[in-house]
C-alpha cells in the first residue's frame, strides 16, 4: 500500500499497464518530457521509452484519429488532452469515427482506446480550462464515460478504462488532483465499469454525485448528521453506461433524490438521473427529485468563479429542503 493523490495513482496506473502490456501507448501535448501540464505522466517517458510515451504536435484532432488508427490496428492507445476544453477540436473524430468504427464495420474493428482530459472548475483557471462536458460525451453512443473521484478508484477505473474493448472518455477533476490522499494498493487492481459505489447508507435522502463533488457532498453530510438526516450517497464512478439498478434501489428505499454536479443544469446528467428516478422509482417519491448543478452560463473567469461553484452549505439547503418537502 501506498499514500497516492489522483495523479500519482493515475500514474500508477498507467505504468502498470505500459509494464505488463506492450500494446498500450501514452501520448499527448506535453506528456512525455514534461509529464503533462499537471505532471500525472511524468516519469513514464524516462522508464518506458520514447516509442511508448511521446509528445504530440497541439493538434486535438490528429491526437484522437491516430489514436484510432492505433487502436484498430492491435494497439491500446491512452491519449491526454491538455484541459476539457482543448478536446473539442477533437469532437469530429470522436462522434464521427471512435465511436461509430464498431458499427460502421459490423463487428471486424474495434477501439480499444482512452481518451484522458482534466475537467471542470475551482482552480481559478482560464476560459476553455473550466468545462464540464460530461453530457456532451454521455449521450453519443458507442462511447464509454468515467469519472473517478479518489485516488483508489481513478487507478482501478483507468485500469478497466485501459482493458476495454471499447472507447473510454476518463475525465479527471482537477480540482481534487493533489486535494486528496489516500492508501491504494501498489499491486494491480481494476473496478468494473458501468458501476456506481454506495459511499454511505441512509435512509431519508439519496445523493447522487460523482468527480469533485463527491468531496463537497461529505462536508454538506457534516451538517445532514448534525440535523438529523440519514443520507445515502451514491457515487456514480460510470456516467454512461449508468448503473440504474443501483440508483433505483437506492430511491426506492429513501423516497427522495438530489443530484450534485457541476456541470449546467439544463440538459445534463441530472436530467437523466430524474427521469431514471420518474421511469424506475415514480410511485416511491415522497418529494420532487431536486438537481444541484451549475448556471446555464459558461463557467465565470477567477474573480467570479466562486459564486458559480457548488458549496457544501447550498447542498445541505437542497437536501434540508427535500427532506422536509
Amino acid at each position: 500500500m501506498s499514500v497516492m493523490t489522483l495523479v500519482k495513482a493515475i500514474n500508477n496506473a498507467l505504468d502498470i499497464k505500459l509494464t505488463e502490456d506492450k500494446s498500450v501507448v501514452v501520448y499527448g501535448e506535453d506528456v512525455g518530457v514534461e509529464g503533462g501540464v499537471f505532471r500525472v505522466t511524468e516519469g513514464l517517458q524516462i522508464k518506458h521509452g520514447v516509442e511508448r510515451v511521446f509528445d504530440s504536435p497541439l493538434a486535438e484532432s490528429a491526437i484522437v484519429g491516430t489514436a484510432l488508427g492505433m487502436a484498430i490496428s492491435g494497439l491500446r492507445p491512452v491519449v491526454e488532452m491538455q484541459f476539457d476544453g482543448f478536446a473539442y477540436p477533437a469532437f469530429n473524430q470522436i462522434i464521427s469515427n471512435v465511436a461509430r468504427i464498431h458499427n460502421r464495420s459490423r463487428g471486424r474493428f474495434k477501439a480499444p482506446m482512452v481518451i484522458r482530459f482534466p475537467y471542470g472548475g475551482g482552480i481559478n483557471a482560464l476560459e476553455h480550462h473550466s468545462e464540464s462536458p460530461e453530457a456532451l460525451y454521455s449521450h453519443i453512443p458507442g462511447l464509454k464515460v468515467v469519472v473517478p473521484s479518489t485516488p483508489h478508484d481513478a487507478k482501478g477505473l483507468l485500469i478497466a478504462a485501459i482493458e476495454s474493448d471499447d472507447p473510454v472518455i476518463f475525465m479527471e477533476p482537477k480540482r481534487i488532483y493533489r486535494a486528496i490522499k489516500q492508501e491504494v494498493s501498489d499491486d494491480k487492481f481494476s473496478i468494473p465499469l458501468g458501476k456506481a459505489k454506495v459511499l454511505n447508507e441512509g435512509t431519508d435522502v439519496t445523493v447522487i454525485a460523482f468527480g469533485a463533488m463527491i468531496r463537497e457532498c461529505q462536508k454538506a453530510m457534516v451538517m445532514t448528521k448534525e440535523a438529523g438526516i440519514s443520507v445515502e450517497l451514491i457515487d456514480l464512478r460510470t456516467i454512461y453506461p449508468i448503473d440504474k439498478e443501483t440508483v433505483i434501489n437506492s430511491i426506492k428505499k429513501t423516497g427522495r433524490l438530489v443530484i450534485v454536479a457541476e456541470a449546467t443544469e439544463s440538459f445534463s446528467v441530472g436530467s437523466e438521473l430524474i427521469a431514471i428516478a420518474n421511469e424506475g422509482a415514480f410511485l416511491h417519491l415522497e418529494a420532487p427529485p431536486r438537481r444541484v448543478m451549475g448556471f446555464d452560463t459558461i463557467v465565470p473567469l477567477a474573480q467570479g468563479e466562486k459564486h458559480y461553484m457548488i458549496s457544501p452549505e447550498q447542498i445541505f439547503y437542497e437536501i434540508e429542503k427535500t427532506v422536509k418537502f
